[in-house]
């Protein structure tokens, strides 16, 4: 079976000479744990023992009952202690937070307190675009928040919860687990962002290199130099207003996060800072009483509504605001409740990839972040004052002291000697952003198409191509895909021309696990005609993501959805309201009648079967079809994926019924019947 003798020696540990010398005893921690007669007499076995596991683990066996405060990460990857990799992460987002999570954990020892520390690694979306990868993403941030609130409650005799995060999936898990655990006192800390190379392009452009490699926009060489650049420094998340950004900028407005800490720019010395800051906050809470369903409530879920809105942020987040609400027992906003929050707000920053000037997040950071821009909607009257924030005090408080802040000062003056921009030129008053043109971000288009709406990120379609009324028309004929493989290689080929309008069908819970599919939209980005080319799809996108590119497109092709009755080459009409944030999605017309009208289309669309191609993936895992049954009867992607336990007991005939024979106390096998 061993061909090489010597191999199979060294695998099966016969060349280990000398290594047999294998202890059977040791004296153990020496001192004694501080137990009271009280402890022994009512404390459980297991917290009894946890203090031995303390002991063994090297803790001052004096100190092993003092209070326990959990550390929950999503760190990756082993660093050297230089800081160089020993085995790699799978992004910057978590290869530096270790070093968070290690200075918070010395502030809790500094405070008498016992840190403890656990892990539940997270994916990165942009490592797994155009991969099967992508059909684990969404459904991992379900998982995650499971595993860490069952981490949390294997550790019972916490006082407090400090979550430690950057990314996509990663940071809405984690705010998942802290609302869903709403009775303990919790604090996020953000991960920050990545810096900029100071000559090259940002991480979301890099990921075009490819598509314009092909269409001769890129030589070979120029593609290997600035993608080696693109991730100037080894931690934090991506510098664009993506998901991750969006996320950690939604945690700091809900609260949960201390104020000013999200796109912290990662390794600095204020992003070491605000972990130990976060530290001293979560005990506070303790010893206050006070818990994340204290933060977590309507009025602060509007006002992240609000700020959500202003910052223009990514559209991922209206699956992952309304799972954090349902988490932590707070009603789920509705389509409508979004429309209204987003044609209430200003949009008022900046960034990339919204514009209109392409500020990375750090920039963001220094003109004054998330305090900044609620320091502008309050004066707008947008927001809810008496919410509490993880400082211990209303928001108005820190809305008061933030003007005259030397935070605030020191910082906005950095930005402009480093770099020489204006802050108000990142984060704008809102008299100046009604002059420079800034649109709402979200529009919610319906249509017989999408009879349960969709989403678009409108301020993201190029301007030249929208009318004087703000108004985004094309009429176009459909190129239609079950496979994003496809609609990419169609695209790389020269197959589809300005005027085209892709649709990509079947890429939502059930067919992918509602992959993002940035592989699209970021080639049309980045293609001379591709502002000319719509996109409508039931997947969803990421938050980087430009372009007339609409998708939650409901109900999804595979749930009976309209849209997986396209036939290609049939007429679509695609109009979005930029400021009215409204939108039709119309079939007008097959390849035989024309464009016609959407009467016509309705009347096809009712007359069709669904696409003959139209399928799950083949390589769906299990695990993603199981979720997505789950989530389906939670209330979809409209409902933020998540698992409703009533309504999935109530979907299988009601509660599981407890058999008589358990009452008492005797064996019985479970049965579902009744």
């Amino acid at each position: 079976m061993f061909r090489d003798s010597d191999l199979f020696r060294h695998l099966s540990g016969e060349t280990d000479d000398g290594q047999t010398e294998v202890a059977t005893h040791a004296a153990g921690p020496e001192g004694m744990l501080p137990l009271t007669e009280t402890m022994l007499r009512e404390w459980s076995s297991g917290d009894l023992f946890g203090l031995s596991q303390n002991a063994g683990m090297g803790w001052n066996p004096s100190e092993t009952a003092n209070d326990a405060y959990l550390i929950l990460s999503t760190q990756g990857g082993l660093r050297e202690p230089d800081g160089s990799p020993l085995a790699l992460g799978f992004h910057t987002g978590h290869w530096e937070i270790v070093l968070q999570a290690r200075a918070a954990a010395e502030r809790f020892r500094e405070l008498g307190a016992v840190p403890f520390a656990v892990a539940v690694s997270d994916p990165c979306d942009g490592r797994t675009q155009g991969t099967t990868g992508m059909f684990d993403s969404l459904p991992y941030r379900n998982d995650a928040a499971v595993v860490l609130r069952r981490l949390a409650r294997s550790l019972p005799r916490r006082k407090g919860l400090l979550g430690v995060a950057t990314c996509d999936k990663g940071l809405p898990a984690m705010m998942l687990a802290l609302a869903g655990l709403k009775h303990l006192p919790g604090v996020i800390v953000p991960g920050g962002v990545t810096l900029p190379p100071t000559q090259g392009e940002d991480a979301g452009k890099i990921q075009t290199i490819g598509a314009r490699f092909t269409h001769g926009e890129l030589t070979l060489l120029e593609a290997a130099d600035l993608g080696c650049r693109a991730c100037a420094t080894p931690g934090g998340g991506c510098q664009f207003l993506g998901t991750a950004a969006t996320a950690q900028v939604v945690a700091e407005a809900f609260g949960l996060a201390l104020p000013h800490t999200a796109l912290c720019p990662s390794g600095s010395s204020l992003w070491l800072e605000l972990a130990r800051r976060s530290a001293r906050a979560v005990v506070e809470h303790a010893r206050a009483g006070r818990t994340t369903g204290d933060l977590i409530t309507p009025a602060s879920l509007r006002n992240v509504m609000t700020v959500h809105a202003a910052f223009g942020g990514s559209t991922n987040l209206l699956i992952h605001v309304p799972a954090i609400a349902f988490a932590a027992g707070v009603p789920r906003p509705s389509v409508e409740d979004w429309r209204a929050v987003n044609l209430a707000t200003p949009r008022l920053v900046s960034v990339l990839p919204n514009g209109p000037r392409h500020h990375p997040t750090v920039r963001v950071f220094l003109a004054g972040g998330v305090p900044e821009v609620m320091v502008h909607l309050r004066e707008l009257g947008l927001l809810d004052e008496s919410v509490l924030t993880a400082t211990g005090e209303p928001l108005g408080r820190l809305l008061d002291w933030w003007p005259t802040s030397q935070r605030r000062k020191r910082l906005r003056d950095r930005l402009f000697e480093s770099d020489g921009i204006d802050p108000d030129e990142v984060i704008l008053p809102p008299a100046r952003a009604r002059a420079e043109g800034l649109t709402p971000t979200v529009a919610f288009p319906t249509g017989n198409l999408a009879p349960e709406g969709s989403v678009i990120k409108s301020t993201a379609i190029d301007p030249s191509v929208v009318d004087a009324d703000e108004v985004y028309r094309k009429t176009g004929p459909a190129r239609v895909f079950v496979r994003e493989r496809d609609a990419v290689a169609a695209i790389k080929r020269g197959d589809i021309r300005a005027g085209d309008v892709i649709v990509l069908m079947g890429r939502g819970p059930m067919g992918t696990g509602m992959e993002e599919i940035y592989q699209i939209t970021s080639a049309l980005k980045h293609l001379s005609f591709g502002k000319h080319v719509a996109v409508l799809t039931d997947a969803r996108f990421s938050g980087v993501s430009t372009g007339a590119c609409v998708g939650h497109i409901g109900p999804e092709a595979l749930a009976g959805g309209p849209l997986g009755k396209v036939r290609e080459g049939d007429w679509i009409r695609v109009e979005i309201d930029r400021r009215r944030l409204v939108g039709r999605l119309d079939l007008i017309g097959s390849a035989e009648t024309g464009a016609v009208d959407s009467e016509i289309g309705s009347r096809l669309l009712e007359q069709r079967c669904p696409h003959p191609d139209l399928s799950p993936d083949p390589d769906l895992p299990d695990d993603t079809r199981l979720w997505a049954a789950l989530q389906a009867v939670s209330g979809g992607a409209w409902g933020g994926c998540v698992y409703d336990v009533e309504a999935i007991l109530n979907q299988l005939g009601g509660p599981l019924p407890i058999p008589v024979a358990a009452h008492r106390g005797q064996p019985a096998s479970i049965s579902t019947a009744g």
